[in-house]
């Protein structure tokens, strides 16, 4: 199963859930708003998306993700609009019955969505500029 939120706001974390007696691996990525970009102090990025398109190419990369890993589960929040220096942006949970298999599908759900779902980030520096952020690494 897997369910998909696109959010302008706060995210609310999913619930822990101790039920699941087939799965071994519960893993929780949060990822925040890093404090610099380009070696630029910035106060927060704001995201943009492709309205419609980009939960559609989510929730396709979800499933993509549950069938190339065996895994059971993968639960994805996504922030739009503006997000300060510290907050969450991204929230993924993924269940699967070994960690490896759970830390491989983390591992490509997140950078396959960077390349894959059109969601789009502005660093918006301290005099107010807003210049473009592109994820360059893996």
């Amino acid at each position: 199963m897997t369910k998909i939120e696109i959010v302008n706001g706060p995210i609310g974390f999913f619930s822990n859930d101790n039920s699941r007696q087939q799965d071994g691996a519960e893993l929780v990525f949060n990822g925040h708003v890093r404090a610099t970009e380009y070696g630029e102090k910035i106060t927060a990025l704001e995201y943009e998306q492709y309205e419609g398109m980009a939960k559609t190419e989510l929730t396709k990369l979800s499933e993509d993700t549950v069938k190339k890993f065996f895994i059971h589960d993968l639960f994805c929040k996504h922030r739009i609009g503006r997000v300060d220096v510290g907050e969450t942006s991204l929230h993924v949970v993924i269940w699967s019955k070994h960690r490896k298999e759970g830390l491989d599908a983390m591992t490509w759900f997140i950078s396959e969505l960077k390349k894959r779902v059109p969601i789009w980030k502005w660093a918006i520096l301290n005099d107010g500029t807003r210049i473009p952020s592109e994820c360059s690494h893996e």
